[in-house]
């Protein structure tokens, strides 16, 4: 199958931060990343500073600012705290991409413009998605230098020695957007991307008895792009929906889901880094052993180690298992997912899964919809 924009894959995210040379530190120490590109002050950007990491198809971008006039960034974590500004594709011609996405009802952010220096030139263009968070197409056919035009190698070459976890790239970005605004998403990149919806989670599919959320899946038509969307729904307690919109003051970009061809030693790795997981009961290992439609290479007790959760579906099985917040916020966090023949999300997880959730969000105080007041400990 073909996509009429030429999409060929995910590209690169970038995040605004508080702080880029901490956060640049934590994903190389934590995730296993390179710090391979770097703009600042000294590159001539006087406002802000970013620094580009790798991990073979997986490129990230992270972004402080430096000065008080640099009001696009500043305004952005005061209001969402750290999060994700914006997500690219890679596209064979950005401008016609562009004019697809235009006509077909997208708003505009950028039009198409050629960033060039000596080693060549990277087309870019974005339009509007969720509130402050923008969509990015991107070719990079004419430039063979670090990352963008602008980009010189780190300034400090700093040996940061971490496990290497097996990283390939991105699997899904997912969105949490307010009540009644999935179908309006969904219909934006299903018009202006030419997506289609793939999967469609109804009241009843997703929660447990205290929460619960809707969920659209839109893909490309060649599935190299997939992007749940997430509102929420109504249920006795706050779902993690609303407590994200609550705490990110708007709709974003919740998750980020890796890929990985051997979770079990992606997530050992990732531990022994110092990264946090959500918790799993071991419960849920002695009915997954008790299962009989489930057959996996992966040794069980591995997983129950782990904590790494397991789906079947007709076409096959999914591994994944989502960490906790990465910073301050309840917010942004990541999945890591390996797929052996399935192409959902895990279905089969979220009643685990939110249970883990909702412990974390009672402990934050965040679970009741009107929480009591707490007093700070002495």
């Amino acid at each position: 199958m073909s996509n009429v924009l030429g999409i060929r894959g995910y590209d690169f995210v970038e995040f605004y931060v508080g702080s880029a040379k901490m956060t640049a530190y934590w994903y190389a120490k934590a995730m296993g990343m390179k710090i391979t590109g770097y703009i600042g002050p000294e590159t001539g950007t006087r406002d802000r500073v970013s620094y580009y990491l790798q991990n073979n198809n997986l490129k990230i971008v992270i972004t402080s600012a430096v000065q008080p006039s640099c009001f696009e960034v500043l305004s952005f974590i005061n209001t969402h705290g750290d999060g994700v500004k914006r997500w690219a594709v890679e596209v064979d011609n950005v401008e016609a991409a562009f004019k697809y996405a235009t006509q077909h009802g997208a708003v505009m952010v950028r039009k198409p413009e050629a960033i060039e220096d000596k080693h060549g030139y990277v087309t870019e263009a974005a339009i509007r998605l969720y509130d402050d968070t923008e969509l990015v197409y991107v070719n990079r056919d004419h430039y063979n230098y670090i990352f963008m035009p602008g980009y010189c190698e780190p300034r400090q070459h700093i040996n940061i020695e971490a496990e290497e976890t097996g990283i390939i790239g991105i699997d899904h970005i997912v969105g949490n957007v307010r009540e009644n605004e999935m179908n309006l998403w969904a219909d934006y990149f299903n018009k202006a991307m030419s997506f289609e919806t793939f999967v469609d989670f109804k009241p009843g599919d997703i929660g447990t008895k205290y929460s619960a959320l809707l969920s659209k899946v839109v893909r490309s038509s060649d599935s190299v792009i997939k992007n749940p969307i997430n509102e929420p729904y109504a249920a006795e307690k706050k779902s993690q929906i609303e407590e994200y919109i609550e705490q990110y003051h708007g709709s974003g970009v919740q998750h980020i889901a890796l890929q990985t061809t051997d979770i079990v030693k992606t997530v050992e790795a990732l531990r022994k880094n110092g990264l946090e997981f959500l918790d799993v009961p071991d419960t849920y290992y002695d009915m997954l052993r008790e299962r009989e439609d489930i057959q996996i290479a992966e040794d069980i007790g591995d997983l129950q180690r782990l904590k790494i959760l397991c789906d079947k579906e007709s076409t096959g099985y999914l591994l994944q298992l989502f960490t906790k917040p990465i910073g301050d916020r309840p917010t942004f966090f990541f999945e890591f997912i390996q797929r052996e023949g399935a192409e959902g999300f895990g279905k089969g997880n979220f009643q685990a899964l939110f249970e883990s959730i909702e412990l974390d969000q009672k402990l934050r105080g965040n679970l009741d919809k009107e929480p009591e007041a707490v007093m700070p400990p002495c």
